[in-house]
């Protein structure tokens, strides 16, 4: 493991070992900005740890971060029991793929070289769910990039 990324995990294992003053100049230290206004410290300790690791391995493409404020900024989507997936095509670089399975809810993100997951790089997302499952998958299938139907 790279000496940055264990040096990473030890700083994001002790973030909730810091008192709310030390978090926030901490944030002030990461962003250059105060945190906003009714964050409270658990919301915090997640936005820290997510900036963190987006200065250190990439931050979400523009694609993404549309489709992200596009759900947040839509009554009907906000409202809905199941989201739009966003287009394959679009699933780019700093995608963030999420997969409950086994009780267990994965995060995948699509790095430049492949994909990231419990600080693994794989080559393709049916590596992934291999190593998730213990099974071989159709990777794209398998993180809902796929309709069942068309896939079958």
């Amino acid at each position: 493991m790279s000496t940055a990324r264990t040096s990473l995990e030890a700083d994001l294992a002790r973030l909730p070992e810091l008192d709310l003053p030390t978090l926030k100049a901490r944030w002030r230290s990461v962003t250059g900005r105060s945190i906003p206004a009714g964050v409270h410290r658990s919301l915090l300790l997640k936005m820290l740890a997510y900036r963190l690791q987006a200065n250190a391995f990439g931050d979400l493409n523009a694609d993404t971060a549309r489709f992200i404020e596009r759900i947040g900024s839509d009554r009907n989507l906000m409202a809905a029991k199941t989201l739009p997936l966003p287009d394959k095509a679009r699933a780019g670089q700093g995608a963030i793929f999420i997969r409950e399975w086994d009780g267990v809810t994965h995060h995948v993100m699509h790095m430049a070289d492949g994909y990231a997951w419990k600080g693994v790089t794989y080559r393709s997302l049916s590596e992934v769910a291999r190593a998730i499952t213990g099974v071989r998958w159709n990777g794209p299938r398998f993180f809902g990039l796929r309709d069942k139907e068309k896939a079958a």
